[in-house]
């Protein structure tokens, strides 16, 4: 297979200063890339690593550093469609010129990594990343987040009603997947429940970001499963003036979306600011929604959204560094479908959360430090879930953030650095179901990160301790009427006991105050087996503290139809709920990851194998009893039969959150195949089995999936197909019922009109083009919630 190749000369020149000296002058190193056919190629990003200075190259495929100071160097040489170069240079001044480098081709998109503090690409790193950006992003991006990267290997959705749907990354989800926005927690609620929305926007980001498993040495024990990143350019680091807009309609929930971005600047002060606005109707579904009534509207009710917001970025740039500060405002109002009380009456939650970041770099110049990194933020979230106009229950978010990356220059050939990280957050819950207590949370952690190639070998290392505190001051502890179902009970006959027992209910109400101490460790080795091929090993053990949710909660929790109770309290002999006697243990994860990548040619592959054993896995655990929910719901309970569901119309079954060693295991697989300049083939396989180590199948598992895209282009016009197959779910746990297969077909495409200094692009795109009825294994509302019927979108996009 023919390699294209990169010729890199290297000129150095220096004035004739007679009152410098020689070690002080300043150097010139610039130099020319160009393809195998020796085209210069346009737009190469190059940088010199140690002294992070970035530019690119012009027309010519030519680029020039300045005022470069004597001495070895780093080049990291990327352009879209080619693989990563790394290669050292020499700054001399006799140098005449430099050597020539290769820079091979690559069938999958390699993409730095901005949520690391130190380089990271997709195939480069021993951790498994995925990054969603570009073209890609924008004809996958969603009204939610999790909707949005399912097409990712190794990354699912939990599909809360088109409205509030989170990503899984490998089966695990809730608190132990981070999200965050620029490297800092979003600071929602939407770990808590499935049905709170994540308060981010993928139509302004410019790439998202996904570790697939544990991150906690970056992140912190709330990523022992994985982290998704956020990025945008909200603080500008350039002044260039650029922008993207988009305008499209849809036809399943006739949705209107219309969002902006744009980056500017004057000297050294850049600005930004970006805006979006939805509107959406309930969506439309192959077949009635309700598994009972066939006959019933084929619509979710209660599915519609509307939501809007924008931010507000400004930036100092100077030859060190830049420092800058942004505003982000961002409302959603939402229905929660299954979630209506009494027949007509409908719940929706109105979100409102506004987010401040301060970032900024400052390069070093003296012996030891390299650089410092800083990440500031300060988030105000709320939501409230309204029924009948009236608010019934508040849910609230404060939260600061900083994180200091201190990275130092290469020492006997190892580069890294220290992090310091603090986080604390406030969470309030008021209402009829706020069924966790509110809670405040403070962190404190120091992690050490070092990697280093040994000729071939490049080795990964990594440490991180934290303090996390749990302060609850007034926690619940209700004298429950929980009892089991029984056929031949008169329900008139119950209705009476409750009565009685409405004067006599008894709550307890003490404080918590919980002290955790995780450790996370992990060892890497990438070996380069040649230039197309290299196969990397990830060890790690990282423990995660329980959170609030599952270790206070005590109510009805409608967004799961459950009614949760924590792991601090227990079932007694008696059948009443007491304090539990057992220790809070950490949550804590063994996890293994091999990787076999191909990086360079017309074919390129990743596969990665995982291992993870999980002890102290905190999950909910069937009673068999039910609960009053205080409410009428008006829908099915998964997992208890429709018998009787008219009789026990307002009940929830009770889980309790327990803990058991857990064991998860599967692979991911990505192929591409460049089979010409014009046409290029991708497959994806993912698959991921979630079991109790003495037995049993974890809840709501992620199926296996296999997937396809096409993408064909010619002159100004783009084809794109994807055809996924999602396997039947069976392996489930007892409170749950089997999910049968589906396959989705989604098509678009696009034509490109330029107009002067706009690149204007209109697309046609079709989502389950074969109207099938697909439900969602992972989703607590699969049976009253299937995925949209047959989709089509009609859009505008530009690039200036």
């Amino acid at each position: 297979m023919k390699l294209s190749r990169l010729a890199l000369g290297l000129s150095l020149s220096a004035p004739a200063l007679l009152l410098a000296s020689p070690s002080a002058l300043a150097q010139t190193l610039s130099g020319t890339v160009t393809n195998a056919a020796g085209r210069p190629l346009a737009n190469a990003t190059v940088e010199i690593e140690a002294l992070k200075r970035v530019t690119s190259t012009n027309e010519l495929g030519e680029f020039t550093f300045s005022n470069v100071k004597e001495g070895d160097y780093t080049l990291h040489i990327f352009a879209s469609g080619f693989a990563h170069l790394h290669e050292h240079t020499q700054v001399q001044s006799d140098n005449a010129e430099g050597a020539n480098f290769v820079l091979a081709r690559s069938a999958i998109e390699v993409i730095d990594v901005h949520a690391t503090p130190m380089h990271l690409s997709v195939m480069e790193s021993a951790t498994p990343v995925s990054v969603l950006s570009g073209e890609t992003l924008r004809r996958q991006q969603a009204a939610t987040l999790g909707d949005t990267l399912e097409k990712l290997p190794g990354v699912q959705s939990n599909f809360h009603g088109n409205v509030a749907s989170t990503p899984i990354i490998r089966g695990l989800s809730g608190p132990r997947v981070l999200i965050t926005q620029n490297g800092l927690d979003v600071s929602d609620v939407s770990r808590v429940g499935p049905d709170h929305a994540v308060a981010s926007e993928a139509s302004t980001a410019k790439q998202i970001e996904v570790l697939r498993g544990p991150a906690t040495l970056f992140f912190g024990s709330g990523a022992i499963g994985g982290v998704v990143n956020v990025v945008d350019q909200r603080v500008p680091t350039s002044t260039e003036t650029r922008g993207e807009f988009v305008l499209e309609t849809q036809t399943v929930n006739d949705q209107k979306l219309g969002t902006f971005n744009v980056t500017t600047g004057v000297d050294n002060i850049a600005f930004y600011a970006d805006g979006f606005y939805r509107d959406s109707n309930d969506y439309e579904t192959p077949v009635a929604p309700d598994i009972d009534d066939p006959d019933g509207a084929h619509v979710v009710e209660n599915s519609n959204e509307e939501s809007s917001g924008f931010t507000l970025g400004s930036s100092y740039l100077f030859d060190q560094g830049y420092v800058g500060v942004a505003v982000e405002r961002f409302e959603r109002e939402y229905g929660v479908p299954g979630h209506s009380h009494g027949g007509d009456t409908s719940v929706f939650a109105d979100l409102e959360q506004t987010k401040y970041q301060l970032l900024g770099e400052y390069n070093f110049t003296n012996d030891f430090l390299q650089s410092v990194h800083f990440r500031a933020g300060y988030t105000d979230y709320e939501h409230a879930e309204v029924e009948g106009g009236l608010v019934g229950t508040t849910f609230s978010n404060e939260t600061e953030e900083l994180r200091v990356e201190l990275l130092h220059k290469p020492m006997a050939g190892w580069r890294g650095g220290i992090s310091l990280h603090y986080k604390g957050s406030d969470v309030f819950a008021q209402g009829e179901e706020a069924f966790t207590p509110p809670s405040e949370m403070e962190m404190f952690a120091v992690a050490l990160m070092e990697e280093r190639h040994f000729g071939d070998f490049l080795v990964q290392l990594g440490a991180r301790a934290e303090s996390v505190t749990l302060d609850a001051s007034s926690v619940l502890l209700p004298e429950l009427d929980a009892h089991e179902h029984d056929d031949e009970h008169d329900h008139d006959e119950h209705a009476h006991d409750e009565h009685e027992h409405e004067g006599s209910e008894f709550v307890r109400q003490f404080a918590v105050d919980q002290e955790f101490t995780p450790i996370s460790l992990s060892a890497g080795v990438v070996y380069t087996i040649n230039e197309s091929y290299n196969v990397g090993v990830s060890l790690s053990r990282s423990e995660r503290a329980p959170s609030a949710s599952e270790l206070l909660s005590f109510g009805p929790h409608i967004g799961t139809r459950t009614y949760e109770i924590g792991a601090l309290f227990d079932l007694s002999e008696e059948g009443e709920f007491v304090l539990s006697q057992t220790a809070i243990d950490l949550e804590t994860a063994n996890n293994i990851d091999l990787t076999f990548r191909k990086t360079q040619g017309d074919v390129g592959f990743v596969f990665n194998a995982f291992y993870n054993q999980v002890d102290n896995y905190y999950f909910q655990e069937e009673t068999g009893l039910f609960a009053e929910s205080g409410h009428d719901h008006d829908h099915g309970e998964e997992g208890h039969g429709e018998e009787g569901h008219d009789e026990h119309s307002d009940e929830l079954p009770v889980y309790l959150f327990g803990s058991a060693d857990a064991i998860l295991h599967g692979f991911e697989l990505q192929v591409a195949w460049q089979t010409t300049d014009n046409l290029k083939l991708d497959f994806f396989a993912d698959y991921v089995k979630a079991r109790l180590k003495d037995g049993g199948a974890l809840p709501r598992t992620s199926p296996m999936r296999v997937g396809s895209h096409v993408a064909y282009t010619l002159d100004n016009i783009r084809a794109d197909l994807d055809i996924t197959y999602f396997a039947k779910q069976d392996d489930i746990s007892t409170f749950e019922t089997e999910t049968d297969g589906y396959t989705l077909v989604d098509a678009s495409i696009t034509y490109d009109i330029p107009l002067g200094d706009i690149d204007l692009s209109v697309y046609l795109s079709g989502e389950n083009l074969t109207d099938e009825e697909a439900r969602v294994h992972t989703s607590f509302l699969k049976d009253i919630a299937p995925r949209p019927g047959r989709n089509f979108a009609f859009g505008v996009r530009g690039y200036f």
